[in-house]
């Protein structure tokens, strides 16, 4: 996947959005000021997209693909990153990656919010 494709993707999800934070050079991906996806670049420059897994989901996909690593610049057991030149990782993976990602800073969020992002997505 792209960029683009990933903030389109990202999008989709209900009270989704994306900025870029100059100061870490990176595009952000948020539901409600909470982050559950950024793409920039590892040391070497490299674009990586770094996603929050449940530490077992990502250990199992770092054992799949040895273009996932933990997460760079990032808390080493929730969150992994994605080298986005490789074009190793299948796009179904990425969006699940993604979503999987959204699903568990919704979690985090308040019953109250929660309720309030599902009726969103009923329209």
């Amino acid at each position: 996947m792209q960029a683009s494709e990933i903030c389109q993707y990202a999008l989709t999800f209900p009270a989704a959005k994306t900025d870029y934070k100059a100061e870490w050079g990176a595009t952000r991906l948020l539901i409600d000021d909470k982050l559950f996806g950024m793409m920039g670049t590892d040391k070497s420059g490299k674009p990586i997209l770094t996603v929050k897994l449940k530490p077992e989901d990502g250990e199992l996909l770092r054992e799949q693909y040895e273009t996932i690593v933990p997460g760079y610049y990032m808390n080493k057991l929730h969150w992994n990153s994605i080298d986005l030149l490789a074009n190793q990782v299948p796009d179904e993976t990425m969006k699940m990656m993604i979503k999987a990602s959204y699903d568990l800073v919704l979690k985090g969020l308040t019953k109250k919010r929660q309720k309030e992002i599902a009726d969103l997505a009923l329209g």
